[in-house]
C-alpha cells in the first residue's frame, strides 16, 4: 500500500489563509463594506415595521402607514441591489484567492521530487488534484463569502436588537449554550474525520488507477478477484469514514436547530411579560420579534457553511501538504565547479534494512560515455535514478563538481543531469510545443534541429500539419516509439551536461536504436552520457562498461577490456555475438542474454 503524501498542520493552514487574503485587500475590504451596508439596509425594516404597528394602534392615519410602507419598500430595494453587487466582489474575490491557490498547488506539485510521488503513489495525488481542488472551489466560491455575509449580519442584528431595547436582547442567550456545546462538540472531531475521508478516498483512486494501468498484467495473471476484492476493501473504509462523517452532522444539525426555535419562543414570552407590564410597546416587541427571526436565516448559513469549511479546510490541509516534503532549498553560494560526477561507497534501499545497492564507487568523467549492465534486477536502473538525482543515496554520496546533488534546487540539478527512460509522455498540443516546452524560447530551427538529431524529422513533417499537428490525448496518435523519440528531441533541445538514458531506445528495433544511438552520439559529443543498456551493442560503442550484479559494480572498463578480462560481461558477450548480431534481427536482445532493465 502506497505511503500518503503528508497532510500540512493546522497552524500552516491558518497562516495560508491569511497570507492569501492579504494579497487582495482593495477586493476584500470592498466586498465586506457592501455586505455590512446591505445588512444594514435589511434592519431598517423591523424598526419601521414596528413604527406602523405602534401607528396602527394608536391611529395616527393613513398618511403615516402610507410612509412608513414606502420606505420599507425602499429599504428592501436598497438591500437587494447592495446584496448583488456584494455577492459579485465576493465572487470576484473567491475566484482571485481560487486562482492564486491553484497556481501553487501546480508549482507544488510540479516541484515534488520524482521519489516521493512514486513512493506516494498516483492516487493520492490524483485526489488531492481533483476531489481536493474541487472541495476548495466550492468553499472559496461559496463558504467563505457566505460565512462572512452570515457573521457581519448576525452581529449587526443583535446590535440593533439591543438599541431597540436592551431587555429584549437577554433571551437570546438562551440559545448559546445549547449552540456552543453541540458546535464545539463537533469541531473537536470533524477536522479528523473529514482528513481520514479524504485519506480513504485516496486509497480507493491508488488501486483503481493501479488496476487500469496494470489491465492487462490482471487479466494474464488472473488477478481480477483480487483487485475486485482490493477496491470493494477500499470502499469499505471508504463508506466508513463517511458514515462517521455523516453521523456528526446528524448530532450537530439537530441541535443547532434547536437552538434556532428557543430564543424565538423565548422573546414571545418574555416580550409578552415585559408587554403586560408597560416595560415595552408594542412596536419594540414587533421590531424584536422580526430581528430574532432575521437571525435564524443567518445562523442556520453560518452553521451550514461550518460544515463546509471543515471539508475545504482539510482539503487545503492536503493541497498544501504537497509541498511539506520538498527538500531544504540550496544556498546560492552552492555552485558545481564543473560537470565530473563522483560516486562515493553510495548504498541505497527503498524499504529500509533491505540494500539494493552495496558501496558503489564511479566517477565520471566530462564528454564520457558510461554503460551500465547486468541481469535483471541487479540495480542499474536504480543506479541510474541516483545519477539523475530522482534518489537520493541511503548512504553515501554523489557529487556533480563538487558539489552533492542532495543540495541542488530541482530547476538546477535537471539543467545538470537529465533522465530519459521508457516511460514518457506526449502532451496536448503540436509536435513543436512539445519539443520546445524545455525551452518555450527555441525557435523553430532548433526544434527541427533537435527532430532532426532523433531521426524523427522525416516522420514529423509527414504528418498532416507538419510539426504543427496536434498530438496528445484527442490528437493525432503516435506511436510509442515516436512518443519515445519525441521525449529524445526534449533532451537533446534542454542541452544538460549530464544524460542518463534508461532503456531509452527500447521501443525502437534494433537497427533503428542502433542509428539513433550513433546519431545521438554526434548530437551529444562533449556531453556525459550514462546508457542503462540491455543491446549489447551499446556497451561496444562506449567509452566504458560497468557490470552491475547484486547491488555492486564488479566489472569496470572498456568493451575490448573486458572481453579480454574473461569476466561476466564477456560470457555475455559470447553468448550475444555468437547467436546474432543487431543487424540481422528484430527481437530484443534481452531475450537471449537476460539482460533487461529494472523495475524497482
Amino acid at each position: 500500500m502506497s505511503a500518503l503524501l503528508p497532510v500540512a498542520d493546522n497552524s500552516q493552514v491558518r497562516r495560508y489563509v491569511r497570507e492569501l487574503f492579504r494579497r487582495y485587500p482593495r477586493v476584500l475590504w470592498g466586498a465586506v463594506t457592501l455586505h455590512v451596508l446591505a445588512a444594514i439596509a435589511g434592519l431598517a425594516g423591523p424598526r419601521l415595521l414596528g413604527e406602523l404597528v405602534e401607528g396602527i394602534q394608536h391611529g395616527r392615519g393613513a398618511g403615516l402607514v402610507d410612509r412608513l410602507a414606502a420606505l420599507i419598500a425602499g429599504f428592501v430595494v436598497l438591500q437587494a441591489v447592495l446584496t448583488r453587487f456584494a455577492y459579485l466582489s465576493s465572487a470576484q474575490l473567491g475566484e482571485r484567492v481560487l486562482a492564486g491557490l491553484r497556481e501553487e498547488f501546480v508549482e507544488r506539485v510540479l516541484a515534488l521530487p520524482l521519489s516521493t510521488v512514486e513512493r506516494a503513489g498516483s492516487g493520492d495525488l490524483l485526489t488531492r488534484t481533483t476531489r481536493d481542488v474541487d472541495a476548495m472551489s466550492r468553499c472559496v466560491r461559496l463558504a467563505v463569502p457566505e460565512t462572512m455575509i452570515a457573521v457581519i449580519t448576525i452581529l449587526l442584528v443583535v446590535g440593533a436588537l439591543a438599541v431597540v431595547t436592551p431587555l429584549l436582547a437577554l433571551p437570546l442567550l438562551t440559545a448559546v449554550p445549547i449552540l456552543w456545546a453541540g458546535t464545539r462538540w463537533y469541531l473537536r472531531r470533524s477536522p479528523a474525520a473529514y482528513l481520514k475521508q479524504n485519506a480513504e478516498y485516496s486509497m480507493v483512486t491508488d488501486g483503481l488507477a493501479e488496476t487500469v494501468e496494470g489491465a492487462r498484467t490482471v487479466d494474464a495473471l488472473r488477478r481480477r478477484r483480487r483487485r475486485i476484492e482490493r477496491t470493494d476493501a477500499d470502499l469499505r473504509r471508504t463508506w466508513l469514514a463517511e458514515k462517521y462523517t455523516l453521523f456528526l452532522r446528524t448530532v450537530w444539525f439537530p441541535a443547532v436547530e434547536v437552538g434556532y426555535v428557543l430564543p424565538v419562543v423565548s422573546t414571545l414570552l418574555v416580550g409578552g411579560l415585559l408587554y403586560l407590564h408597560d416595560s415595552v410597546t408594542l412596536g419594540q416587541l414587533t421590531a424584536a420579534v422580526v430581528y430574532v427571526q432575521l437571525l435564524i436565516d443567518p445562523l442556520d448559513r453560518l452553521l451550514g457553511w461550518l460544515d463546509e469549511l471543515q471539508v475545504g479546510t482539510a482539503s487545503l490541509a492536503r493541497l498544501l501538504g504537497v509541498a511539506a516534503d520538498e527538500p531544504p532549498v540550496a544556498a546560492a553560494a552552492a555552485r558545481p565547479d564543473g560537470t565530473r560526477i563522483e560516486v562515493r561507497d553510495v548504498h541505497f534501499a527503498y524499504v529500509p534494512g533491505r540494500e539494493v545497492l552495496h558501496g558503489i564507487d564511479l566517477t565520471l568523467e566530462p564528454g564520457e560515455r558510461l554503460a551500465i549492465v547486468g541481469p535483471s534486477g541487479a540495480g542499474k536502473s536504480t543506479l541510474g535514478r541516483l545519477l539523475a538525482g530522482v534518489h537520493e543515496p541511503t548512504g553515501g554520496t554523489i557529487t556533480v563538481g563538487g558539489t552533492p546533488l542532495r543540495d541542488l534546487p530541482l530547476d538546477q540539478l535537471r539543467a545538470e543531469v537529465a533522465l530519459v527512460s521508457q516511460e514518457h509522455h506526449v502532451f496536448i498540443g503540436s509536435v513543436s510545443d512539445n519539443v520546445a516546452m524545455v525551452r518555450p524560447d527555441a525557435g523553430a530551427e532548433r526544434v527541427r534541429s533537435a527532430l532532426a538529431a532523433v531521426d524523427a524529422l522525416d516522420w514529423a513533417l509527414a504528418l498532416p500539419d507538419g510539426l504543427a499537428t496536434t498530438v496528445g490525448a484527442g490528437g493525432h496518435p503516435l506511436s510509442a516509439a515516436q512518443a519515445q523519440q519525441i521525449a529524445l528531441a526534449r533532451l537533446v533541445l534542454a542541452g544538460p551536461h549530464t544524460l542518463v538514458l534508461d532503456e531509452a531506445t527500447s521501443l525502437l528495433d534494433p537497427r533503428a536504436a542502433r542509428d539513433l544511438e550513433r546519431s545521438l552520439a554526434a548530437v551529444l559529443h562533449g556531453r556525459t552520457v550514462v546508457a542503462i543498456a540491455h543491446r549489447l551493442f551499446s556497451a561496444h560503442d562506449a567509452d566504458r562498461v560497468a557490470v552491475v550484479e547484486d547491488g555492486r559494480i564488479t566489472e569496470l572498463g572498456s568493451h575490448d577490456e573486458l572481453v579480454a578480462a574473461n569476466g561476466p560481461y564477456a560470457s555475455l558477450w559470447r553468448s550475444w555475438h555468437g547467436e546474432r548480431t543487431p543487424e540481422d534481427t528484430d527481437e530484443p536482445l534481452a531475450d537471449t542474454v537476460g539482460v533487461t532493465p529494472l523495475t524497482p
